[in-house]
């Protein structure tokens, strides 16, 4: 753990410092002032200690030296400065008696002084560079007067010219031109992976690296154009050309002294960053001459002009252990912090500033025999005289630790402990003067910001009068602190108090943590819910079996009237639905789409029966041949299958579906049920007498009028069919036309193809049919047939016919396909009553939802039905968010906007919505599949395939007749569709209701609204005009002010601005607009209402239309950055027609804060008018229109082509996305039926660049015919 984090950790109380019990505290040197190890043991050890509290932590420090200076002229000097480390630890310095002692277990690197004539490069060259890079600095600087920079852009770049400057000068001072020359090149690299700008502006940028590159050029004149020259061809000629310095010389004479030890690891101590990286530059060219050695550099972050990971710099240290790297040049980062270990030659380049920086670089080198350069310019005694004094400190600090180990530690002076603080009692938390300047202009970082506007503190200190003003921005709750004091401690001082402020006012927590931290970790941990997408899927318990002991088992009926509505020759029957439970739902009527058109079924109920368990039988084993048949096509194993029915039901699925006779009054047609009682010998016994005649088939003979009605197998092909009567003109002699033209009778046709003779020439043949596929019926049919293929009918000689059914008719066969997607939808409707009541139980109201306004909602696009989810999820989350929106700015009222999102997010996140809809069992009531025909539950029919598990909700039963993967957003999707749900049928007070019975609990009660906000609004804005404009006369026209305030207008008597309002109006104008669309186009697709909001609600078409309406004139704002872009599209504006700025055809970026305005006046009126939103709405649509319509709505590019690709299988390849001077580019490729398209675009951000992209690549496509 770094010092700074457990610091942290302490002053927020996250933790107590009597929570350790050792504390370890490496290179404790540094415990002095306001370094965090002093922090910590003066803020917290020992204010503790003082307070008499013994369970304290022991302190063990660690340091190569006590002393972190340049030393003392005396051992008196040294003990003082020990003493100091001693107090401020607790502790008592523990060493041993000299450093032979060290040396029996660690080697110890033998100093030598390498003294370096001093010789200037020649002075006129010297002169000249000079002179050039001063004139370029001049030149550079100068032109910032010329760009549209803000002060603080510009003062941070001529900070960073200057540091250029500086470090290019230093360059030529101590390492000569040619070193010069590589550190502009270094510094002019822009796509160095080393180069970091810190925060500039684009333009500041491109100053900066102009100002490199042109002294990288100057430079360059002064190196021999030679191709053939390099700077290792002769080092002493280049010494004295002044391409290099004497002093370089020395460290390459050094080197080479060593150039005959074998595994040579070497650091070299350097004080500036730009001295590693361009000695490394001179050594990767000079070093492999003395035997291939590698050279690398090691560099901190903290200047800003290279940015090494510390992952790179530890695969550097051990490339180094390895051998690979034999030369690291360093600055004093590898003195603490990396361990090096196989080290055996440090040299100083540059001295060491402190005694302990030359202790720890001296042990680096821990190889035996290693040696320890000084390197040293002859004549400079006060340099050698402070490094003699280094090499005996270490003694002299040993000898005076020894002498002083029995005195006890002194109490810390009261200067150091005395200083002021502010402690939470509840939490621990802690916060000094000297900490609570760090808090403050922390605590402003995270508020509000956008591109134009920083917040941040303005501190203002007046000498004279002592007096410190703070001006915070303007979402912070306090706007001002002023404080008198001393002027040392000032701006401390008034932090201090703003800090406080802020804490009572709860913009700080208890823990003196920024509220929107806190909120923002709360947000992140519900993000990382976890969520087990593995659900259940819920059965109505109507359609379950309930045993019962009686004899006679009672059924409710209900008749299911067909109704065709479409010619066919084949008529459908009515159906007689059985349940054991009465059947509470008002939906009493199903429409199917059917390939010829559509089918209509009316539910009615017609009374009570009672069947014997005979009966029931009788029924069940009709029902399954007949669905069994329907969906396999065969009957093979049929008697088997239905043997296995007992008297007893084993199926946990119980209701009958049965053909019905109309007598006066709807009835079973038990004729049809027995047909599953066929059988040859009582058939022949009950038609002794009939006149029909008796056929012969394959079995026997059968009278005439029950092969005419009836279900055929056909064992020489294992088919089966319906018999639907003779056929008197055909016969075994009759000629069959094949499909190749061929002509042949029908015997010689069996006889060839199946080895069968016919024996019975001049039987008729029977009239077969195939049997009907059973279809899913629910979905919509994309097309209609115009014919039935003449493949469906055959003609069956009787003789190779097994008789199955009988009698039963071809109608009751055609009438039965369509059973199970009625009972499929019936069972959806049954599910969503079943919804409906679980919140029918929690309201005391009685709120009329239509069942299927319910089936809608739980039914997702996935269905492929002809109704989904999309359209009331699209209303239901424009009215979460205008709730919650609005619950949010009323509870809140000191909470800034940023606060209020996250809050807000939190509440409508997917994940929340997600984690409620779970609560509520919601996941086993959607329908997220299409429906499969195939997989249809047959009633009283399991052989194993599923089993129900009772399950309660609400004291009400439901059952889970499986499970699949259904994904968290479904879920919440479905939250939303049900919001819509409520709202669009029950209005807003039913659409409250549920959300509170979901768990988002919303009170839409009149809170009074409380602002501070008094201010003469006429000062600032034309009231008249605006109010003329909005066609609004406001109560408070203060909120004109606050509407059109913007962050960056930093003026006291106004104290807002318009952001709380813009959160609010953001969500007002949403829900609005959506609602419009969704009663004005009620019958449109779902998809397209979501594309129909998604080009009405965005920041484009607000910005338009306060563009259109002068709105951008009106603005209160202090950024020069946001006044030139908005002049810069009000231009852009005025030269274009409305017909290429309108809905997603603008190829201009628009700047937020004109959307913004358009919203917080929104939010403006609805405060103001009392929260009546259709005040809001009749304001504001004039100004939005011409609303976008079906006509005129386009669907957004990027939008478009992703749906043409998908539909044409076009392979569409991932967007390349840069940014160069603060232009986005993107490109945009797409293979299409071979060719590849491909279109790059630019503009101000990434998203309107690859909007322009797409756009392209459309009209590309297009052009080429590919859509």
């Amino acid at each position: 753990m770094t010092p700074q984090i457990l610091l942290n950790g302490l002053r927020h109380g996250f933790f107590k410092i009597n929570m350790i019990k050792v504390l370890i505290i490496d290179e404790c040197h540094h415990a002095r002032r306001k370094h965090p190890y002093a922090s910590i043991m003066t803020e917290f050890y020992h204010r503790q200690l003082e307070a008499g509290v013994s369970d304290l932590p022991r302190i063990f420090g660690m340091t190569a030296s006590p002393i972190n200076t340049k030393g003392a002229n005396s051992a008196d000097g040294y003990w003082q400065k020990i003493h100091e480390l001693e107090t401020i630890m607790n502790s008592k310095v523990y060493t041993c008696v000299s450093e032979s002692v060290l040396a029996q277990f660690v080697p110890f690197s033998t100093p030598k002084f390498k003294f370096y004539q001093d010789m200037e490069i020649p002075y006129v060259l010297y002169a000249r560079m000079v002179q050039e890079l001063n004139v370029l600095k001049v030149k550079h600087e100068c032109s910032l007067d010329n760009l549209d920079l803000e002060a603080s852009a510009a003062e941070s770049t001529r900070r960073k010219i200057s540091k250029m400057h500086s470090a290019l000068i230093h360059c030529l001072d101590e390492l000569g031109v040619w070193l010069a020359l590589k550190a502009a090149e270094y510094l002019s690299c822009y796509e160095s992976e080393f180069l970091m700008w810190g925060k500039l502006d684009v333009f500041g940028e491109k100053i900066v690296r102009s100002y490199t590159v042109d002294a990288f050029h100057a430079i360059r004149t002064c190196i021999p154009s030679d191709p053939d020259w390099t700077i290792v061809n002769d080092v002493k000629a280049s010494v004295d050309a002044g391409f290099l310095t004497t002093k370089v010389l020395c460290l390459i004479e050094s080197l080479s002294e060593y150039r005959v030890l074998k595994d040579i690891r070497c650091i070299i101590f350097v004080e500036r960053i730009i001295t590693a990286v361009v000695l490394q530059s001179l050594f990767s060219e000079l070093l492999p001459k003395y035997g291939n050695w590698k050279t690398k550099y090691i560099a901190g972050n903290n200047s800003g002009l290279q940015n090494q990971t510390r992952k790179k710099q530890n695969e550097i240290v051990e490339e180094f252990r390895k051998g690979i790297v034999n030369v690291i040049v360093a600055t004093s980062i590898l003195e603490e912090g990396l361990d090096v270990q196989a080290c055996n030659l440090i040299i100083r380049f540059d001295p060491s500033p402190t005694v302990c920086s030359f202790i720890q670089s001296r042990g680096r080198a821990r190889m035996q025999n290693s040696d320890y350069l000084l390197m040293v310019k002859t004549g400079d005694f006060s340099t050698h005289s402070q490094l003699k004094n280094y090499l005996t400190s270490g003694d002299v600090m040993r000898k005076e630790s020894l002498c002083h180990a029995s005195d006890p530690c002194s109490p810390l002076s009261n200067d150091l402990c005395d200083e002021e603080f502010y402690h939470v009692a509840s939490t621990g938390a802690f916060m000094t003067p000297s900490s609570s300047v760090g808090l403050i202009y922390f605590y402003c970082s995270r508020l509000p910001t956008d591109r134009y506007f920083k917040p941040t503190l303005r501190c203002i200190i007046d000498k004279q009068k002592g007096i410190c003003t703070l001006h915070l921005p303007k979402s912070s709750p306090i706007q001002t602190v002023c404080v008198k004091g001393n002027f040392k401690s000032l701006k401390q001082k008034a932090c201090f108090e703003a800090c406080k402020q802020l804490h009572q006012f709860g913009a700080l927590t208890d823990n003196l943590v920024p509220d929107i931290v806190v909120e923002e970790n709360d947000a992140e941990e519900i993000g990382k819910e976890s969520y087990n997408d593995d659900q259940p899927i819920f059965f109505p318990p109507e359609l379950v079996n309930q045993d019962s002991q009686e004899s006679m088992t009672k059924y409710y009926c209900y008749l299911m009237e067909l109704k065709q509505n479409f010619g066919y020759e084949i008529p459908v029957h009515n159906i007689i639905l059985l349940v054991r439970s009465q059947l509470e739902m008002e939906a009493k009527s199903i429409e199917l789409e059917v390939d010829r058109g559509t089918l209509t079924v009316n539910l009615k109920y017609i009374g009570l029966i009672r069947l014997s368990s005979d009966q029931v039988i009788l029924c069940r084993r009709f029902q399954i041949a007949l669905f069994r048949v329907l969906m396999d096509h065969k009957a093979e194993k049929l008697t088997e299958l239905l043997s296995d029915l007992t008297s007893g039901n084993n199926s946990e699925i119980d209701y009958l579906l049965l053909p019905s006779n109309y007598m006066g009054q709807p009835v079973i047609d038990w004729l049809s049920i027995s047909s599953i009682l066929f059988s040859y010998e009582k058939v022949w016994k009950n038609h002794v007498n009939c006149n029909a005649g008796m056929i012969q088939t394959k079995s026997g003979l059968v009278c005439t009028c029950m092969i005419k009605n009836s279900l055929v197998s056909t064992p020489h092909n294992g088919h089966t069919y319906i018999i639907d009567g003779l056929l008197n003109n055909i016969n075994a002699n009759s000629l069959l036309t094949l499909s190749d033209g061929g002509v042949m009778t029908y015997k010689e046709y069996y006889e060839q193809q199946h080895g069968i003779h016919l024996c019975f020439s001049r039987v008729s043949f029977l009239a077969g049919r195939h049997i009907f596929p059973v279809q899913n019926h629910i979905q919509r049919c994309k097309k209609q047939k115009e014919k039935e293929s003449s493949n469906a009918f055959v003609e069956l000689p009787p003789e190779l016919c097994d008789v199955i059914m009988s009698p039963i008719s071809i109608s009751t066969f055609y009438s039965f396909t369509f059973l199970p997607s009625i009972m499929h939808r019936l069972e959806s409707l049954l599910l969503a009553t079943s919804l409906k009541k679980m919140l029918l139980d929690h309201c005391v109201h009685n709120v009329a939802i239509p069942t299927m306004k319910v089936l809608e909602a739980i039914t997702t696009k996935k269905c492929l039905e002809s109704f989904h989810l999309e359209s009331l999820e699209t209303l239901g989350d424009s009215f979460l968010k205008y709730a919650v929106c609005q619950q949010l700015f009323k509870k809140h009222q000191n909470h800034h906007e940023g606060l209020l999102s996250i809050r807000k997010d939190k509440m409508i996140s997917n994940t929340t919505l997600c984690m409620l809809g779970c609560d509520k069992k919601l996941p086993g009531f959607i329908r997220d599949e299409p429906f499969d025909p195939k997989g249809w539950m047959v009633p009283g029919y399991n052989c194993g395939r599923y089993t129900l598990d009772e399950k309660t909700l609400n004291t009400r039963k439901i059952y889970v007749s499986g499970r699949r993967k259904l994904k968290s957003k479904k879920v919440a999707d479905v939250v939303e569709a049900l919001i819509g749900a409520y709202l669009s049928m029950g209005g807003e007070a039913a659409a409250l209701l549920f959300l509170n019975w979901i768990g988002i609990t919303i009170d839409f009660r009149n809170i009074p609204y409380e602002r501070h906000f008094e201010v003469q609004a006429e000062k600032f804005v034309n009231v008249q005009h605006l109010e003329s404009l909005l066609n609004y006369s406001f109560q408070d026209p203060s909120f004109l002010v606050e509407a059109l305030t913007h962050g960056s207008y930093m003026l006291a008597e106004i104290p807002g601005c318009y952001q709380r309002l813009e959160f609010l109006g953001d969500s007002v104008l949403d829900y609005l607009i959506t609602r419009h669309l969704y009663n004005n186009y009620p019958g449109i697709s779902p998809g397209l209402l979501t594309d129909l909001r998604s080009a009405s609600v965005n920041n484009n078409c607000y910005a338009l239309s306060a563009v259109k309406a002068g709105l951008h004139k009106h603005i209160l704002q202090s950024s020069q950055k946001l006044y030139k872009h908005i002049k810069e599209t009000v231009e852009s504006f005025q030269e274009l027609s409305l017909d290429c700025t309108f809905g997603w055809e603008s190829e201009k970026s628009f700047p937020k804060v004109l959307g913004d305005v358009m919203e917080s006046l929104a939010g403006a009126i609805f405060v103001d008018s009392g929260y009546n939103k259709e005040t809001v709405f009749r304001s504001i649509r004039p100004l939005l229109e011409p609303l976008i319509t079906l006509e005129t709505m386009t669907v957004h590019p990027v939008q478009e082509l992703n749906e043409l690709c998908q539909k044409k299988h076009y392979e569409q390849r991932k967007p390349i996305v840069s940014h160069d001077n603060g232009v986005s580019s993107v490109t945009i490729e797409v293979e299409a039926n071979g060719e590849v398209l491909k279109h790059t675009s630019t503009a101000s951000d990434r998203k309107m660049a690859k909007k322009l992209a797409s756009k392209e690549i459309l009209k590309s496509l297009k052009g080429a015919n590919f859509c």
